[in-house]
């Protein structure tokens, strides 16, 4: 997506942050805007309107204990792309006045670095290490707004829903693993809001895709390693078999023309399961990985599946039928498409679905390559032309019980509620 930057090309910052401030305090009395916030912004005060949050100080949750905090970083799967982070950030955030803030996916700051006297400023800001600054906590922020929206923000001055955070400017990009497309945290860097620029933001996402394609050629690593010990068990085998690591991504089949990757179940166990692909399945555990046996026996077909968007940081597809159930996570991507299918069963063709996502019908070329996708995940449940359920397959869709957006990343407003 295009990256939208929180200063207008040419406008004066001062003259800005005094417009941003009369928006704000008009969004706050329920009067006339004398203009109005940007997209990504307003839909975060309307996130916060909708919980109630305190302008003035948001819901401040106590740090972390530092046993806690170390906890967190070992559990986050960032620290292994902490010197990528700290390499491309930490000189200009010392030369700029600004701090480098690494956060997990619930928005807790896990490591902060950069100018000393910035720190300080951060500090009497409660902006420490520990500290929860997701959204629900600290109010609209580049942080816990990045994480809501899955894509890069920056906020500036008024744009902040809380007021003491008015005098700072942000700009913060997600984190994902490149293996499962999980949300792992954001990477942001923040400063006194005299210093805002627009190519902060470009700066702070090149260097989350710096790191992500770190966390990429690792585990590129980690499937050769698994091919090179697998492999050989596959010619000793009979029937159809594909040996996966942990998330799905094969590293060598037998019987099957290869794929990249087959959708496994959130936690897999050893044994009999029902994988939408291959249908009735055994599951045997090897070091780093799965061998998955195809069962010779026909399966039945799946009769229920449930969209499960309760949460808004992870969404879950869920499959029953005769042979049991199955669960997976979905990438916000393809929870938005699968939400949209689930709103028009008798279905959407490509152009109307780019219609629906994007509110533009002619990114057809990146709607195919997705239903592609799922549909080799779930192979049942999704048809073509035009893309839908299975008539045959009832869908049940599990809303936020507080009456919020289903979904809050990039589905045209239009079809959200």
């Amino acid at each position: 997506m295009q990256l939208e930057a929180a200063l207008p090309v040419g406008a004066d910052p001062r003259r800005h942050a005094l417009a941003l401030a009369k928006v704000h305090a008009a969004a706050l009395a329920g009067t006339t805007l004398p203009g109005h916030p940007r997209a990504v912004i307003g839909a975060s005060w309307r996130r916060m309107r909708r919980l109630g949050l305190d302008p003035e100080r948001g819901a401040p949750v106590p740090a972390l204990a530092p046993e806690q905090l170390e906890a967190r970083r070992r559990q986050s799967g960032l620290a292994a792309v902490l010197p990528a982070l700290r390499g491309g950030l930490i000189s200009l955030a010392e030369q700029a006045a600004h701090i480098m803030a690494v956060v997990d996916a619930d928005g807790r700051v896990l490591w902060r670095d950069g100018s000393t006297a910035v720190r300080r400023r951060a500090d009497a800001l409660g902006f420490v290490e520990g500290v929860d600054w997701h959204e629900n906590s600290a109010g609209t922020n580049a942080i816990g707004t990045a994480l809501v929206a899955r894509h890069p923000v920056q906020v500036y001055s008024a744009e902040h829903y809380v007021r003491n955070q008015h005098d700072w400017t942000c700009a913060a990009a997600p984190l994902h693993d490149p293996r499962d497309g999980r949300l792992l945290g954001a990477v942001d860097l923040s400063g006194p809001a005299s210093t805002v620029h627009p190519t902060t933001l470009a700066l702070v996402d090149a260097v989350a895709k710096l790191a992500e394609a770190h966390l990429r050629t690792t585990h590129l690593s980690e499937l050769e390693r698994l091919r090179g010990l697998a492999s050989p068990l596959l010619t000793k085998l009979k029937g159809r078999a594909v040996i996966a690591d942990p998330h799905g991504w094969v590293a060598a089949s037998a019987g099957f023309v290869p794929v990249g990757r087959i959708a496994l179940p959130n936690d897999a166990t050893p044994g009999r399961t029902w994988l939408p692909t291959y249908g009735n399945c055994l599951l045997e555990p090897l070091p780093g990985g799965w061998l998955v046996r195809v069962a010779d026996e026909e399966d039945a077909p799946p009769t229920r599946v449930v969209l499960d968007l309760k949460s808004s940081r992870e969404s879950t597809l869920r499959v029953s039928g005769a042979a049991g159930t199955w669960a997976h996570r979905l990438s916000p991507r393809h929870a938005e498409m699968l939400y949209v299918l689930a709103l028009h069963r008798e279905g959407r063709s490509a152009s109307e679905l780019s219609l629906d996502l994007f509110g533009d019908a002619g990114r057809t070329v990146t709607v195919r390559a997705e239903m592609s996708r799922m549909r080799r995940h779930f192979g049942g449940i999704l048809l073509a032309r035009p893309y839908r359920f299975d008539d045959g397959v009832e869908v049940v869709v599990e809303r936020p019980a507080d009456g919020g957006e289903v979904l809050p990343y990039s589905v045209a407003p239009a079809v959200r509620a």
